[in-house]
């Protein structure tokens, strides 16, 4: 028997949603401003994605330290704390002019704020709210990320086009200011929200404390399944647009065609959590790496613009399982993980996912610098979905510790 999650609980679980997916939005719409820094500052592409990588790294490295903080501040005071810094970078990125000032306001200072509301400070709320579920609320909230960055490109390429790089960054800012505090609203209170009655026959978890999940196995198999997955999904994000205008697709239809295949991240991690629920975690997982790596092989045989079909499923493809292991790891950390330190242990579990998403963001720049094509970088990423698929299987024996 199933427990029925109270209304407050799917409030809050949607209030979530709603404040990740604008954080997300506001930090994929770099894949769009890198076309405008490569245009005015004459940058490379490995110049035009230190700042991403920047970002990737300090948002992994920086998780433990904002799952500590959400176990004592709860998750209304890391929301304030998130959109601050959020309207704060984004304002002084309008005012940018040299490489240092973007890796410091988009690596360093969003990227804090957006950490702030992300995963890792909900994840720990919703494991408790929601048991049985729990690959299905997870599903639910990782699938903002995907919902964000399906909205961010189109929506960011438009502002860009009309008023200028620099002013799309002012009206980021001002929304981002005026949002802060509703969003902080929707979670007063939230942690004295009753948990969720366990399921009849589940059997009780131990709480687990940092040092002892550390001592695991299984803790670093998920450490590495977060940076296999990474690497492999930001070598092809971050630099899709650009792919895409290399291969001779206007920027508006390009923008237009990820920007749909984003959107479908949305119904495809909530199904990849839901039945992570019924058919178990790994398989699910696995389920979603193939998916895509059919989404990656599709660019790897686009030459020209005229190659449509091959762009709509290299789009959709890729993009309805963009996030999708997200719950899926998420989930097994709180199944095997549970107890008050949860957002801790998933916090430094993330730390792989950040260097992952850094060095794919990265690499992916560097590697069209130094062969002039996305092609090496594109297959290494299917390199590592699969590797990370097998490693995924690896957690379907049982923790020791």
């Amino acid at each position: 028997m199933k427990e029925a999650p109270s209304r407050r609980a799917w409030f809050i679980l949607a209030g979530g949603f709603l404040a990740f997916t604008i954080s997300a939005s506001l930090m994929h719409a770099y894949s769009v401003f890198l076309l405008a820094f490569i245009a005015e500052f004459r940058w490379s592409r490995g110049e035009s994605s230190i700042a991403y990588s920047v970002g990737q790294v300090v948002g992994g490295v920086s998780s433990p330290l904002v799952g500590g903080m959400v176990d004592r501040l709860g998750a209304r005071r890391m929301v304030l704390l998130g959109g601050c810094l959020l309207a704060l970078g984004l304002l002084g990125s309008a005012f940018a002019t040299s490489l240092w000032q973007i890796v410091l306001l988009y690596g360093v200072v969003m990227t804090l704020g957006a950490n702030c509301i992300s995963m890792v400070v909900f994840a720990p709320l919703i494991s408790r709210l929601f048991v049985a579920r729990r690959g299905m609320a997870m599903s639910m909230l990782q699938s903002a990320n995907g919902f964000g960055r399906a909205i961010s490109a189109p929506i960011a390429q438009l502002m860009v086009s009309e008023v200028g790089w620099r002013s799309a960054y002012l009206l980021q800012a001002g929304v981002m200011a005026t949002l802060i505090l509703p969003l902080a609203a929707l979670f007063r209170g939230a942690e004295q929200t009753p948990m969720a009655k366990p399921v009849a026959d589940s059997v009780p978890q131990r709480d687990w404390s940092v040092a002892q999940a550390v001592r695991t196995r299984h803790f670093w198999l998920l450490f590495i399944v977060y940076g296999l997955t990474s690497i492999g999904s930001f070598l092809v994000s971050l630099h899709q647009l650009a792919f895409a205008v290399d291969r001779g697709f206007d920027p508006l239809y390009a923008a237009f065609v990820l920007g749909l295949g984003s959107l479908l991240a949305l119904p495809g991690v909530i199904l990849t959590g839901t039945i992570s629920d019924y058919i178990g975690r790994e398989g699910a997982a696995i389920l979603a790496y193939v998916i895509s790596i059919i989404g990656v092989a599709a660019a790897l045989l686009i030459d020209n613009a005229d190659q449509h079909l091959l762009f709509w499923v290299h789009a959709c493809f890729f993009g309805i399982t963009w996030g999708a292991r997200g719950p899926a790891v998420t989930a097994k950390t709180a199944d095997l993980f549970g107890g008050p330190r949860l957002g801790t242990i998933l916090g430094m579990i993330t730390i792989g996912s950040g260097l992952g998403a850094g060095l794919g963001a990265w690499g992916a720049g560097f590697l069209f610098d130094l062969t002039g094509s996305y092609q090496l970088g594109f297959m290494l990423s299917i390199a590592a979905y699969t590797t990370g698929a097998c490693v995924f299987w690896a957690l379907r024996k049982p923790v020791q510790g």
